[in-house]
């Protein structure tokens, strides 16, 4: 791909952002990638064929609109599956000591021996299973770790270090994170892992192709089956778990997950959520996965978005010794580039192919120039409504509990229905869900107290800047 391409790449990702919105953007099309323009025909790639349906039904007219407001002369958008080889560096794992390679890993070092590894057989079981596919370069070897993800590496490693028949700690093991910040690396290192022994089954399955493969059991008259052969698996792992629709797809997950839970099989989950959040889940669902052990990956920070960097580096230049980066760009990426960790790949993938392309060397100039459309505005934090229950009441000296209680008099009512209109206005949760979360409301109970607080706060001046003062509280 041309320099020239990429920029019209960038500039078409730009309009698809600002036209569908940042959170369809990041759930359609943050993997979707150039492969390249020829004639009147753009050549584009997704990593799974769920992606490709999708977007072909939904959002064809619109990827074209966007390629032709750059290059009027394009009239079809050809979008194929990549595999998850393509590209992909052979896998290696150091064989220093574990604690050594920990230590290395958390600096951006890799370890001084290496060795191959052999990924062909572990993939094989792996797909003769039904698996979704497996990116050899997510392994634990790989995975970069810092303050945001070390209980969520710590607790992934005990999963993918047990044994058939060893009793299991927790379960399910459910790890919630952003986009970007390392859920998908550490469940796929945890199927590599726990394969490679050839002792256990382990399956790795994304809720698209867990839903897939369902709905097609049903059609062919194999749901038994199907069934059976998920309830065989040791230790079963579900990747964004946040995209599972449907009633009677939920219903044989939620059977499963029970199913394999009783029996003392291990289930690994992640989501872009915690379980509470799920809203298109069903409650018992929510319950049962609640009831494990929950790990928030949080963002990273710029000690580890170094690391990162630097094992990019390392890796990248395993297959091109002359590719070298300056600690001044180092520093200034991972200063400047906050938003996933998938971004900072991106840039050192740009760097990499300028270099090699342009036959230059790495520069900070050139840093600034090749990346400037991944440094992002900081997002707002994400208020959750158990933060606004526990701020309100705290601000009006009640407990959390009388917030959810039936209790009606005045010093429960007004923070109560304050608790509410913040929750209505600093989420995006709708108010059936609202109502859910303050001890089952009715949502016409939530739209009375939004509208209550509404009206008093236009005309109550004191009313007014104590709600500022919890808004400022909850979004600092």
């Amino acid at each position: 791909m041309t320099n020239m391409e990429q920029d019209r790449w960038s500039r078409v990702k730009g309009r698809l952002r600002t036209s569908v919105g940042e959170d369809v953007y990041t759930s359609w099309f943050a993997r979707m990638d150039l492969e390249g323009v020829q004639d009147e025909s753009v050549h584009l790639s997704v990593p799974t064929r769920f992606l490709k349906s999708w977007i072909q039904a939904h959002y064809a007219d619109r990827v074209l609109t966007c390629w032709q407001a750059e290059m009027p002369e394009v009239h079809r958008i050809d979008l194929t599956v990549r595999t998850a080889m393509r590209s992909a560096a052979p896998v290696k794992e150091p064989t220093a000591p574990a604690d050594q390679r920990r230590t290395e890993q958390a600096n951006g070092r890799p370890a001084p021996e290496l060795r191959a590894t052999a990924t062909a057989p572990v993939s094989a079981s792996h797909d003769a299973l039904g698996g979704s596919p497996l990116d050899p370069r997510l392994t634990f070897a790989s995975f970069v770790i810092g303050r945001s993800n070390t209980l969520a590496h710590a607790a992934a490693r005990q999963v993918a270090e047990g044994r058939r028949g060893d009793p299991v700690m927790f379960n399910p093991l459910y790890i919630h994170a952003g986009v970007g910040l390392g859920k998908t690396h550490l469940l796929q290192a945890v199927t590599w892992a726990g394969n490679s022994g050839n002792e256990r089954k382990v399956l790795y399955l994304t809720a698209e192709k867990f839903m897939y493969g369902f709905v097609a059991a049903l059609k062919t008259q194999t749901a038994l089956a199907f069934k059976e052969a998920l309830r065989g698996i040791d230790v079963l792992v579900i990747d964004d778990l946040q995209f599972l629709q449907g009633k009677s797809t939920q219903a044989e997950f939620c059977h499963t997950l029970n199913a394999l839970i009783d029996a003392g099989r291990q289930v690994v989950i992640a989501a872009d959520r915690p379980p509470s959040d799920l809203e298109s889940l069903d409650d018992r669902v929510r319950s049962r996965l609640a009831g494990g052990l929950v790990v928030e990956m949080g963002s990273l920070g710029e000690e580890l978005r170094l690391g990162i960097l630097k094992s990019r580096v390392a890796a990248a230049r395993a297959h091109h010794a002359s590719f070298d980066v300056p600690e001044a760009v180092l520093d200034y990426l991972a200063r400047t580039i906050t938003h996933n960790g998938r971004d900072l790949e991106g840039a050192i993938n740009r760097l990499l192919a300028h270099s090699k392309l342009n036959a230059q060397p790495v520069t900070l100039e050139m840093a600034e120039r090749e990346v400037r459309d991944l440094i992002r505005p900081q997002e707002p934090k994400r208020i959750k409504i158990e933060d606004i229950q526990r701020v309100v009441a705290r601000q009006y000296n009640v407990s959390r509990s009388d917030l959810l209680s039936s209790r009606r008099t005045a010093n429960v009512v007004r923070p109560r229905q304050v608790a509410m209109y913040l929750a209505k206005t600093l989420t995006l949760r709708s108010l059936p869900e609202i109502g859910r979360r303050f001890g089952g409301r009715d949502h016409t109970t939530v739209l009375h107290a939004v509208r209550k607080i509404e009206a008093l706060v236009a005309r109550d001046i004191a009313l007014s800047e104590e709600v500022e003062s919890l808004k400022r509280q909850l979004q600092e």
